[in-house]
């Protein structure tokens, strides 16, 4: 019998009849568009990771895009983002006519490198351009340097962003995603570890004009009244229904973050001496939305798991800087070693918070078994 990567059917039977409830009372009011819990769900959101504005949009990406033209970020502007992630974080820079500079990764937290960061924003002013904003990205659940990362951003006069599509709900030294940079944005894709039954994202900022902005670009451009439209906008809505399943999936959220912490030790535990395990540097909480180790001979590995009926996915087989569509786009001087070894190294097993024991067991011996342990 094949495993399930991620099983949202084991959530739903937790959360038990609460989500038929929750649409049930929905259907009832009728206001699938701007209905009472969009409002109710971006309060508890924003209570959760200690923001002062939670802003709901129809997706993680267009959070980020938001948050672009929000900044009046555009041609001339350097935006700095990791290599080795989704292509999202760097598609919505060129979308505003700006420039992406990709940046290297650290081998042990797959995230940003503040020091090629650095060597990337010469490079950025070398070639005449304007260094405006660095999108962090917070992979596979693990909040990304923002000590680091926000002291370089606050000394060159940039704005950071916080990518958090795969983190949110991670802590940084006692702070969470949502709170960490100038702009936080996410995702609640269904496979995301706060997700919903479609397309949804957030926008959070403790600014006030800034989530008015915001507001407004995702509404047409809308003024509060409706009544005006100052800007050019676009149309980027959480529908009423995701907002209220979300709520349910929110108000267990700590539960399942626990539940993935203890699973991810399990996994270290019993890989060691194996793979490469990621870890949680001192201080930091991750959310473990992908549980990625690195090995060597990955590609046939992980044939031989499929052949178990174990699934596992790569996360990224190409970095961004190799792809047809952005290769051409500058990046951190000396290339980007790590991003490129990772690519070639890295494998997520199977990861959610109802991932249970006997199940992680046979995981685990498929992978011994693939790499002849």
């Amino acid at each position: 019998m094949s495993i399930p990567f991620i099983d949202l059917k084991a959530q739903a039977a937790a959360l038990g009849a609460r989500i038929d409830a929750a649409i049930g009372r929905v259907r009832a009011h009728g206001q699938f568009i701007g209905g009472p819990e969009v409002a109710d769900f971006e309060r508890r959101l924003a209570a959760f990771c200690g923001a002062r504005h939670a802003i709901s949009c129809a997706n993680g990406t267009d959070a980020l895009s938001l948050v672009l033209r929000a900044e009046g970020v555009g041609p001339g502007d350097a935006v700095f983002a990791p290599s080795f992630t989704f292509v999202a974080t760097a598609e919505v820079v060129p979308i505003v006519g700006a420039t992406p500079i990709f940046v290297d990764v650290r081998d042990d937290t797959f995230n940003m490198d503040p020091a090629s960061l650095e060597a990337a924003i010469a490079q950025a002013q070398r070639l005449g351009l304007t260094p405006r904003a660095v999108i962090a990205v917070d992979l596979f659940g693990l909040a990304a340097d923002y000590a680091a990362l926000g002291a370089i951003a606050k000394r060159r006069g940039m704005t950071l962003i916080a990518d958090s599509a795969q983190g949110f709900g991670a802590s940084f030294h006692g702070r969470r995603s949502g709170a960490l940079a100038d702009w936080t944005t996410t995702s609640f894709f269904p496979a995301k570890p706060l997700g919903c039954y479609g397309d949804g994202g957030a926008v959070f900022t403790d600014d006030d004009a800034r989530a008015a902005l915001v507001r407004s670009l995702a509404a047409h451009g809308a003024d509060a009244d409706r009544r005006a439209y100052a800007r050019i906008g676009v149309n980027s809505r959480l529908d009423t229904i995701q907002a209220a399943i979300l709520i349910e999936k929110l108000a267990i959220f700590e539960d399942e973050i626990a539940a993935r912490n203890r699973i991810a030790a399990r996994y270290a535990q019993a890989l060691a001496g194996l793979a490469q395990t990621p870890a949680a540097p001192e201080g930091l909480v991750c959310v473990w939305a992908q549980y990625t180790i690195q090995i060597d001979d990955r590609d046939a590995v992980a044939a031989r798991m499929k052949e178990q009926g174990v699934p596992t996915a790569i996360h990224y087989a190409t970095p961004l800087h190799r792809q047809p569509g952005y290769r051409h786009f500058p990046r951190a001087p000396g290339g980007l070693p790590v991003s490129e070894r990772l690519s070639r190294r890295v494998l997520s097993l199977p990861m959610h918070a109802y991932l249970d024991e006997t199940t992680q067991d046979r995981i685990v011996a498929a992978l011994r078994d693939a790499m002849g342990a």
